[in-house]
């Protein structure tokens, strides 16, 4: 047993195959070596008994199966000679081979079996009960296995993941090296960083100032900047950007994005007073619900002059008195194809929204109730008593074959439905919206509901503000506070701090408390004190209904150390609890973890086992129940579903005791503890202290250094986002 570069080296045959994931090629064998039978574990997709095997890694002691060897690497070796290979094939690894196949094809063909079924499968057809058609299986079968064992190895050379390429060859085959010879920052689409494929390129002898290269940087940095909220990027900008990453010179990167421009795959034009450079699905997304939006608004086949009547009638049935403002929103949305109602907390939105359900129920329209994420979805369906869901489940979200998001409905599917209320559109980013616009048969109505002063949506675009600042739709914004919301002391502090006005902080009572720590430790402590003692014994509140939100992930206050203490004090190791540790983070059984991104194909049950879909969406949180060491997988349970996730998947999840207070946008929680802490200038600012106000439902509680929350509130700056939709919009309106 050799040691190099602190890994051991073993030798073996694969004997038996345990376990195997076809999704990450995770594995699970027994290895007879000179010394012995011996338990590998690691990623070895496809392997089958009867290979030779190389592997490079070290032992470790699992908690539940003892001994194992943790192979880092592998290097496979068909097996040589008439018995090894009939071993190989006995096992039912390859479609249509079994052990008396087996046998007759190496009686056959001898040592030459792998060679014929490889390159000559015609002479399978010489033996009796394999048809020309199953002798073709039988060598794509075998091929697909040689061919992802030598991608494997091919790119482990160069530190790409075993996912990369597992995806890679489910999209390419056979010819997927090649491709990646070629180019090898294609391995992007597959999920590889940039970074990742730069140096594999660069080790492969690509200059540091090729086509390839300089191309893959462009894209990389318009793609790059979705996640900072911009649509699209100045071309100077883009140019800067570019250079300053890969610094092959701005003629090169100028030379480059040109060649994009040509091929379609970036559109540069002017917009918004600047020379945009957008990609080309974002730019087709932000031009085509310009147009729509402003279609829809110019419509005027829907004028209803029997609108009070109507209005005076839902107040009857409702039992409620409406304020002009609302008034105005019930009316509009009987006249108008779209509109846009917008307002604070404690002003009245849900209350709109219930009179507008119960106008288009009068008008016999059949209405549809979506949000963007779970949380919001099903808060909205609790207060109207009416069913809704997220806007992808809506429409059907699916990964396409190249690995693209898809939807079922869209122009040629549309959904079968009169109209359609959406709430909190401050979250909706440019190619939902694009998304749900086309899958609008013609003639269906839109309300889009939200609070425009709450931070903008985590994708990219500005949507809503920008649809309201553009004044093409008509809104009606709700200002007056009603009197049961003035009550609560949360409403009227997110109100002040909206105006630019400091909170009343001194006088904590009622549903609002702030906490003074300026001690960092001190901060923390109380923190988790709230959690486990003090609101659980001294109010009655659960730490599962509780919520710590923070403005950064890093600090002494933020979520990242927040978690870890939480953790410990809420759900600390215990015999038997198992863990799992990804990141900076060691997941355990009971933990309360978010879905961090949109997973449309990922499988759910139902926790009573009886119904089955796919899709976990970004923000839905759940409680770890179940993490299996011996089949790699964490089992999360949601509100209403069981998920099974690969290990590898597992950089999905977040724990969620403690969040970003841009994580919980879209959501309600019947008590939040805010960590007022010092954090980056763009963390500290109205908008975000105002959102994490706005999160909390019956009682808010501050924690830290009222110097932070004054900055917060005197600071009205908002990052810029660049982003065309709100001149488009006019654009589009003149020329209607």
């Amino acid at each position: 047993m050799e040691e190099q570069n602190g890994l051991l080296t073993i030798e073996g045959t694969a004997a038996v195959l345990i376990y195997q994931n076809p999704e990450n090629g995770y594995a699970v064998l027994r290895l007879e070596t000179e010394d012995g039978l011996v338990t590998a574990v690691g990623c070895m997709p496809g392997i089958s008994p009867g290979e030779d095997l190389v592997l490079k890694g070290k032992w470790i002691i699992h908690p539940s199966y003892g001994e194992q060897f943790k192979a880092e690497w592998a290097q496979r070796r068909m097996p040589v000679g008439s018995a090894a290979i009939f071993r190989y094939l006995a096992t039912g690894s390859i479609k249509h081979i079994g052990p008396s196949k087996a046998k007759d094809i190496v009686d056959r063909f001898g040592d030459e079996t792998l060679d014929i079924i490889e390159n000559h499968p015609e002479k399978l057809a010489e033996i009796r009960g394999i048809s020309e058609k199953k002798a073709r299986e039988i060598s794509t079968s075998f091929r697909r296995q040689v061919s992802l064992r030598r991608l494997m190895e091919f790119l482990s050379q160069y530190g790409i993941k075993p996912y990369v390429a597992i995806q890679l060859y489910h999209q390419l085959g056979d010819i997927a090296v090649d491709a990646v010879r070629d180019n090898p920052y294609i391995l992007i689409e597959f999920g590889a960083e940039f970074f990742e494929a730069d140096a594999m390129a660069l080790e492969m002898g690509f200059e540091g100032d090729c086509p390839q290269r300089v191309e893959a940087a462009v894209m990389f940095e318009l793609s790059h900047n979705l996640n900072n909220g911009h649509t699209f990027l100045p071309y100077s900008k883009l140019i800067a950007a570019t250079n300053q990453l890969i610094e092959a010179g701005e003629d090169v990167a100028k030379e480059a994005l040109e060649v994009l421009c040509e091929t379609g795959h970036i559109v540069r034009c002017e917009v918004a007073g600047q020379d945009a450079c957008y990609l080309y699905d974002i730019f087709d997304a932000e031009l085509y619900t310009a147009k729509r939006i402003s279609d829809m608004a110019s419509n005027t086949a829907f004028s209803y002059e029997n609108a009070e009547n109507l209005i005076n009638r839902v107040e009857r049935e409702q039992g409620v008195t409406y304020s002009e403002g609302q008034r105005k929103a019930v009316a509009l949305a009987a006249s108008n194809p779209v509109l846009v109602l917008t307002g604070g907390p404690g002003t009245g939105k849900t209350t709109s929204v219930r009179a507008i359900l119960a106008l288009f129920d009068m008008l016999g329209l059949d209405t549809t109730l979506c949000a963007p994420t779970g949380r919001a979805a099903k808060r909205m369906s609790e207060v109207c008593n009416r069913d809704a869901a997220t806007i992808h489940r809506l429409l059907g979200a699916m990964m396409g074959e190249n690995g693209e998001l898809t939807f079922e409905h869209g122009v040629d599917n549309p959904l079968e439905t009169d109209a359609v209320i959406v709430d909190e559109s401050s979250m909706i980013d440019i190619n939902l919206m694009a998304s749900l616009l086309r899958a609008l048969k013609p003639g269906c109505r839109l309300v889009m509901v939200g609070d425009a002063d709450q931070l903008p949506s985590v994708g990219p675009g500005n949507v809503f503000s920008d649809i309201i600042r553009s004044e093409v739709i008509n809104t009606v914004r709700l200002t007056e506070i009603f009197r049961q919301a003035q009550e609560s002391k949360i409403v009227r502090s997110a109100h002040m701090i909206n105006s630019g006005t400091m909170p009343d902080l001194k006088n904590s009572n009622g549903d609002f408390f702030f906490l003074k720590r300026t001690d960092n430790q001190r901060a923390a402590d109380t923190i988790i004190s709230l959690c486990t003692e003090r609101l659980p014994k001294n109010m009655g509140i659960p730490p599962s209904e509780i919520q710590v939100l923070s403005p950064t992930r890093r600090h002494e206050l933020g979520t990242q150390n927040l978690n870890k203490l939480l953790q410990n004090a809420l759900n600390p190791l215990t015999d038997g609890k198992k863990e799992k540790e990804y990141g900076d983070f060691l997941y355990r059984e009971g933990d309360k973890v978010m879905q961090i991104r949109n997973n449309y194909d990922i499988m759910w049950k139902t926790l009573d086992g009886l119904h089955q879909g796919t899709g976990v969406f970004n923000g839905d949180v759940g409680v770890i129940s179940a993490i299996d060491y011996q089949r790699e997988i964490v089992t999360v349970e949601y509100d209403d579903k069981r998920v099974e996730y690969l290990y590898e998947q597992i950089n999905e999840l977040e724990p969620a005791y403690a969040m970003t207070v841009h994580k919980s946008q879209g959501s309600e929680y019947g008590a939040v503890i805010l960590a007022a802490v010092d954090s980056a200038p763009q963390l500290q600012v109205r908008s975000v202290l105002y959102t994490a106000v706005t999160r909390a439902k019956k009682l808010l509680i501050i924690v830290g250094d009222d110097g932070v929350i004054a900055r917060m509130v005197a600071n009205d700056r908002r990052t810029r986002r660049y982003s065309g939709l709100r001149a488009r919009l006019v654009m589009e309106s003149q020329v209607v």
